[in-house]
C-alpha cells in the first residue's frame, strides 16, 4: 500500500467507524506530504539543493494522486517542496479515498446525524494492523523501523493525527519521537518543513476566517 493510502487510513477512528475530526483541517496536506515521501523513496523525486527534481528516466507512477504530486515539479525543472506539498491540497482527500473504496479497502456507511456530508466508515482489518505497526515505532522510539512506518509515524505526530497517538502519549515518548523525526529529516530532508509551513497556512487561514465570520456587523 503507497504512502498517501495508508495515512489515510490512519487517520480513522477505527473504534468510532470514521474519520478523525482532529484531521479535518490538514488531511489533505498529510496525504500530499505523504505521497512526496512515496516519491522519493521510490525513487522518482530527488532533493536539488533543497528543492525538488524529478528522476525522468525512471517514468511515473501508476497510481493517479501520485502522479498529480508528482506533476507538480516540472520535467527538467525544480520546485519548492512545500509547494509540492501544499498545492492542490483540497482535492487529496478525494483522489486518495476513491481507489480504497473500488479495492474493498473502506466502505462508506450511513449519514452521521447533525454532521454535514459526513458518513461512518467500515475499514478493513489491514487499517488496524497498519495502526498498531506505526504506533510501535512511535511507542518503541525504534530509529531503525522501516523506514515507511518511520515516515507514517513521524508525518502523523507532525499532523497531530490523535487517532494515532494521543497527547499524553506525545508527552511521554517524546526522546522516541525526536529519534524517528531526525532519521526522517536524514532520508528527506525538507519534507517535514514543508508539510509544517502547510499546516501553519491552513490553520492560519482557518482562523482568520472564523474571526471575519465572527466579528459583530
Amino acid at each position: 500500500m503507497n504512502l498517501p493510502r495508508a495515512m489515510y487510513l490512519l487517520c480513522h477512528d477505527l473504534d468510532r467507524a470514521r474519520l478523525g475530526e482532529d484531521t479535518d483541517l490538514v488531511r489533505g496536506a498529510l496525504l500530499r506530504a505523504a505521497a512526496v515521501a512515496d516519491l522519493r523513496l521510490s525513487g522518482l523525486l530527488t532533493d536539488d539543493g533543497g528543492r525538488a527534481a524529478r528522476v525522468p528516466a525512471l517514468g511515473g507512477p501508476d497510481d493517479g494522486f501520485l502522479a498529480d504530486v508528482l506533476a507538480a515539479v516540472p520535467l527538467g525543472g525544480t520546485a519548492s517542496w512545500f509547494s509540492v506539498v501544499d498545492t492542490a491540497w483540497d482535492t487529496a482527500e478525494a483522489r486518495v479515498r476513491g481507489p480504497l473504496a473500488e479495492l474493498g479497502v473502506i466502505t462508506p456507511g450511513r449519514r452521521r446525524l447533525c454532521v454535514a456530508g459526513s458518513r461512518t466508515v467500515a475499514v478493513s482489518p489491514e487499517a488496524r494492523e497498519l495502526r498498531t505497526r506505526v504506533r510501535a515505532a512511535l511507542l518503541s522510539g525504534d530509529a531503525a523501523a522501516p523506514v515507511r512506518d518511520a515516515v507514517l509515524a513521524v508525518l502523523a505526530v507532525d499532523g497531530d493525527v490523535r487517532t494515532v497517538l494521543g497527547r499524553l502519549e506525545h508527552r511521554r515518548h517524546r526522546a522516541g519521537i525526536r529519534a524517528l523525526g531526525a532519521r526522517v529529516d536524514a532520508e528527506l530532508p525538507g519534507l517535514r518543513t514543508a508539510l509544517a509551513w502547510s499546516i501553519a497556512g491552513l490553520r492560519t487561514a482557518a482562523s482568520a476566517w472564523e474571526w471575519s465570520g465572527s466579528r459583530p456587523a
